[in-house]
């Protein structure tokens, strides 16, 4: 089958043109031997099937950055370029086509953007370009879908002219030659939508604009996330679920340890979904009912922010304070993403340029940014006592990750680079792409939750039936009991936080404690240690000497922060 490599600068609309050819059967994987992700589908160019990669985005093939060596050990395997370049920046995007068509492989142009390039006065002579180039040059709004169909009709008319290989300063003369040949611009008025763009960045504008979307984006995930949960998900799990478990619990005898690894215990007579333990009960209900609907909502809105051109934006918005932490403004994407999973969170911290600064965005991201599956249960168990215990253990971690991060950046020697990054336009996204990208999501959400609830349930019963967590609550009642205000049977739940800390906050509700021991040990939790999946990943990340220091700072910030809160509430 043949591969068609996708190529072009970050922020052309290379992932909504892939979304176009391919649909919704599309593979992620990690690069071997790098966390630098890639995306493969299929796609249909006149009754061929063929490979669709899409490679990640570069601005050269110098090999300067992991991504741009990548993309040059992709080139080796591919049969056809699709290199995609923005309209708007024909200059900065026509750096890269000039490097690709430098080689044998047979390459197309997808003008991208076409419709931004028209609304800011840009024309473009299309055939000119193809002239100049000697490959097909086809107009494209992705977003929209116009151009895509004759993209897929031209493909097998992809050449390879073989340009002479220039130097950079050739190069660019070469690139202002074909400007002024193909190019030209007329003025035009401000759109509305440029305007607000323009407004976001500035301190004075920006800041209430950033405080508003934060507000209505905590709202939507909270207002959808319950809805989900009210309206679809308890009473699917109530009137289908429900009556299965209860026959098979009859067909067995009540006490086994069969019984007590399927069903769990029984609450005042009855199969409780969140306090059961069960893995037909709870190891199906907390991955299922009560966190899918918030990690639904939550990358719903974020996939919204993402394609509609804000969180760049909010990034240069907030460049000085993260200065303050030792990072630089792009660092605040890593803490967004890590609202959602921190795991994609840390993760993207390899998009910051020094190990320093990896270091302390990824241990700010561990402590003091709660994944969405923490927050469904924070805002699900302890928003019953009141908004304001929420409220508290929000501003508890977020003083936590801004404070943290500042005496981080004081202590370790290094200095923060400077912001230097693209920010696309604001434009509407595609409800197409949104909806492959959370369905991709939460495909992936489920593929890792699922399996992980149920080991630590399972975990959780053998540990009670050997009486483990009995010694390891005796062990470290002083901690808890002295320091934190808790009862010893809470290091369990602060134990289990490893494995999942959405299935340790359930085992918290079950206790019994005070809307004020709750809130302690709730921010004790999320700030403790981190789950086992963003643990192997801090590992590989940070090896083995960072790791270590990063644990002790999560673990004495945490008990630090707890004794605090004790003392308060």
């Amino acid at each position: 089958m043949k591969k068609i490599l996708l190529m072009g600068n970050p922020n052309v609309g290379k992932s909504a043109v892939f979304s176009r050819l391919t649909g919704a059967r599309v593979i992620s994987s990690n690069y071997p031997g790098t966390t630098v992700e890639f995306t493969e589908g299929t796609m249909d160019v006149q009754g061929e099937k063929m490979t669709l990669i899409d490679v990640p985005g570069t601005y050269d093939l110098g090999s300067f950055s992991q991504a741009e060596e990548i993309s040059v050990n992709m080139l080796k395997n591919g049969d056809v370029i699709i290199n995609v370049i923005d309209a708007v920046n024909l200059e900065r995007s026509l750096g890269l086509t000039l490097r690709l068509l430098e080689r044998d492989t047979p390459t197309l142009v997808a003008l991208n953007m076409w419709d931004d390039a028209a609304h800011k006065g840009i024309t473009i002579d299309i055939e000119k370009l193809e002239a100049i180039l000697g490959v097909p040059v086809v107009p494209t709004v992705a977003i929209s879908g116009e151009g895509i169909k004759k993209l897929t009709t031209r493909i097998n008319e992809a050449g390879s002219p073989r340009m002479q290989k220039l130097t950079e300063e050739e190069r660019w003369l070469e690139i202002g030659r074909i400007l002024s040949e193909v190019q030209s611009l007329e003025h035009r008025h401000r759109t509305v939508l440029e305007a607000l763009g323009d407004a976001s960045v500035k301190p004075l504008t920006g800041t209430p604009i950033a405080l508003l979307v934060l507000v209505i984006a905590f709202l939507v995930v909270r207002l959808v996330g319950e809805g989900l949960i009210n309206l679809v998900f308890e009473p699917l799990f109530a009137t289908l679920w429900k009556p299965v478990v209860m026959r098979l619990g009859s067909m067995l005898e009540p006490g086994s340890l069969l019984y007590s690894t399927l069903i769990g215990k029984l609450i005042g007579g009855e199969i409780d979904f969140v306090q059961s333990f069960g893995l037909l009960t709870t190891g199906l209900f907390v991955p299922i009912g009560m966190v899918l609907p918030y990690v639904l909502s939550f990358y719903a809105v974020l996939g919204f922010l993402e394609d509609f051109g804000y969180l760049p934006r909010l990034a240069v918005l907030l460049d000085t304070m993260m200065h303050r932490m030792g990072l630089h403004g792009w660092a605040i994407i890593p803490s967004l993403l890590g609202l959602g999973c921190n795991v994609p969170g840390v993760l993207a911290t390899r998009i910051l340029e020094s190990r320093r600064e990896r270091f302390i965005a990824a241990t700010i991201i561990s402590i003091g940014v709660p994944c969405a599956s923490l927050q469904a249960m924070i805002w699900g168990l302890l928003g019953e006592r009141g908004v304001g215990y929420v409220i508290i253990v929000y501003a508890a971690l977020f003083l936590s990750w801004a404070g943290i991060g500042r005496l981080l950046n004081s202590v370790l020697k290094g200095w923060s680079p400077e912001l230097i990054m693209e920010i696309p336009p604001y434009r509407m996204p595609s409800l197409r792409a949104l909806g492959k990208k959370l369905w991709m999501r939460m495909v992936s959400f489920i593929k890792e939750a699922v399996p992980i609830v149920l080991l630590g349930v399972l975990i959780i019963n053998a540990f009670y039936f050997l009486g483990i967590f009995n010694v390891i609550a005796d062990w470290a009642a002083p901690v808890t009991t002295k320091l934190l205000g808790l009862p010893k049977e809470s290091i369990v739940a602060l134990a289990v936080g490893f494995l999942r800390k959405d299935v340790a906050v359930g085992m918290l509700g079950a206790m019994n404690l005070t809307a004020g021991q709750l809130t302690v040990a709730v921010t004790v939790l999320a700030m403790f240690f981190p789950c086992v999946a963003t643990f192997v990943v801090l590992w590989k990340e940070l090896g083995w000497a960072d790791l270590t220091r990063s644990v002790l700072i999560m673990i004495l910030s945490s008990l630090s922060v707890g004794a605090m809160l004790n003392m308060i509430l």
